[in-house]
Protein backbone atom coordinates (compact mmCIF):
# COMPACT_ATOMS: atom_id res chain seq x y z
CA UNK A 1 0.00 0.00 0.00
CA UNK A 2 1.17 3.16 -1.15
CA UNK A 3 2.17 5.93 1.77
CA UNK A 4 3.10 9.47 1.36
CA UNK A 5 3.95 11.44 4.37
CA UNK A 6 5.33 15.05 3.68
CA UNK A 7 6.02 17.36 6.76
CA UNK A 8 7.87 20.35 7.52
CA UNK A 9 5.76 23.16 6.48
CA UNK A 10 4.59 26.18 8.42
CA UNK A 11 4.14 30.23 8.41
CA UNK A 12 7.01 32.11 7.37
CA UNK A 13 7.56 35.40 6.43
CA UNK A 14 8.83 36.40 2.93
CA UNK A 15 12.40 36.05 2.31
CA UNK A 16 12.50 32.80 5.05
CA UNK A 17 13.31 29.33 4.14
CA UNK A 18 11.71 26.04 4.84
CA UNK A 19 12.97 22.15 4.14
CA UNK A 20 9.88 19.70 3.47
CA UNK A 21 10.22 16.09 3.96
CA UNK A 22 8.07 13.67 2.23
CA UNK A 23 8.78 10.09 3.26
CA UNK A 24 7.42 7.64 0.68
CA UNK A 25 6.24 3.65 1.44
CA UNK A 26 6.49 2.21 -2.21
CA UNK A 27 8.29 -0.29 -3.84
CA UNK A 28 11.77 0.23 -5.63
CA UNK A 29 11.66 3.67 -4.29
CA UNK A 30 15.17 4.27 -5.66
CA UNK A 31 14.26 3.68 -8.75
CA UNK A 32 11.26 6.61 -8.96
CA UNK A 33 11.57 10.02 -10.36
CA UNK A 34 9.80 11.81 -7.81
CA UNK A 35 8.04 15.61 -7.24
CA UNK A 36 7.21 18.27 -4.99
CA UNK A 37 3.82 19.90 -6.21
CA UNK A 38 2.05 22.41 -5.06
CA UNK A 39 -1.83 23.56 -5.21
CA UNK A 40 -2.72 26.96 -3.96
CA UNK A 41 -6.65 27.95 -3.30
CA UNK A 42 -8.29 28.34 -7.14
CA UNK A 43 -4.98 27.18 -9.11
CA UNK A 44 -4.29 24.19 -10.60
CA UNK A 45 -1.46 21.96 -9.44
CA UNK A 46 1.62 22.50 -10.68
CA UNK A 47 5.05 20.20 -10.43
CA UNK A 48 7.41 22.63 -8.62
CA UNK A 49 10.75 20.21 -8.80
CA UNK A 50 11.76 16.50 -9.62
CA UNK A 51 14.45 14.69 -9.16
CA UNK A 52 15.41 11.24 -10.40
CA UNK A 53 16.95 8.09 -9.81
CA UNK A 54 20.38 9.37 -10.49
CA UNK A 55 19.85 12.48 -8.96
CA UNK A 56 18.53 14.94 -12.05
CA UNK A 57 16.83 17.81 -10.81
CA UNK A 58 14.20 19.71 -12.84
CA UNK A 59 12.39 23.39 -11.54
CA UNK A 60 9.86 25.26 -12.17
CA UNK A 61 10.86 28.26 -13.61
CA UNK A 62 9.08 30.27 -10.59
CA UNK A 63 11.63 28.54 -8.15
CA UNK A 64 14.72 28.30 -10.32
CA UNK A 65 17.37 29.31 -8.06
CA UNK A 66 16.00 29.17 -4.35
CA UNK A 67 14.72 25.56 -4.42
CA UNK A 68 16.86 22.56 -4.05
CA UNK A 69 15.30 19.02 -4.11
CA UNK A 70 17.25 16.13 -3.20
CA UNK A 71 16.49 12.69 -2.02
CA UNK A 72 17.86 9.80 0.19
CA UNK A 73 17.30 6.72 -1.20
CA UNK A 74 18.00 4.15 2.15
CA UNK A 75 15.26 6.50 4.27
CA UNK A 76 12.78 6.72 1.15
CA UNK A 77 13.00 10.28 1.47
CA UNK A 78 12.46 13.13 -0.85
CA UNK A 79 13.42 17.06 0.43
CA UNK A 80 13.02 20.56 -0.94
CA UNK A 81 14.72 22.70 0.51
CA UNK A 82 12.98 26.58 -0.04
CA UNK A 83 14.61 29.51 -0.03
CA UNK A 84 14.23 32.98 -0.46
CA UNK A 85 9.76 32.45 0.24
CA UNK A 86 7.43 34.56 -1.67
CA UNK A 87 3.90 35.02 -0.85
CA UNK A 88 3.03 33.40 -4.41
CA UNK A 89 4.92 30.47 -2.77
CA UNK A 90 1.95 29.92 -0.75
CA UNK A 91 0.20 26.51 -0.99
CA UNK A 92 -0.16 23.16 0.06
CA UNK A 93 3.02 21.23 -0.98
CA UNK A 94 2.44 17.41 -1.77
CA UNK A 95 4.75 14.77 -3.44
CA UNK A 96 4.48 11.89 -5.44
CA UNK A 97 5.79 10.32 -8.19
CA UNK A 98 6.41 12.52 -11.44
CA UNK A 99 5.55 13.58 -13.93
CA UNK A 100 2.68 11.22 -13.73
CA UNK A 101 1.78 11.37 -10.71
CA UNK A 102 -0.37 8.09 -8.96
CA UNK A 103 -4.16 8.79 -8.26
CA UNK A 104 -3.02 8.77 -4.33
CA UNK A 105 -2.15 11.68 -2.42
CA UNK A 106 -0.64 12.28 0.96
CA UNK A 107 -2.55 14.89 3.35
CA UNK A 108 -0.07 17.36 2.26
CA UNK A 109 1.96 20.07 4.35
CA UNK A 110 0.40 23.67 4.23
CA UNK A 111 3.18 26.30 3.23
CA UNK A 112 1.85 30.00 4.06
CA UNK A 113 4.86 32.96 2.95
CA UNK A 114 3.90 36.52 4.59
CA UNK A 115 4.56 39.77 3.38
Amino acid sequence: QVQLVESGGGLVQAGGSLRLSCTASIGIFSIRTMGWYRQAPGKQRELVADISSDRRANYAESVKGRFTISRDNAKKTVYLQMNSLKPEDTAVYRCNIAPTPWDYWGQGTQVTVSS
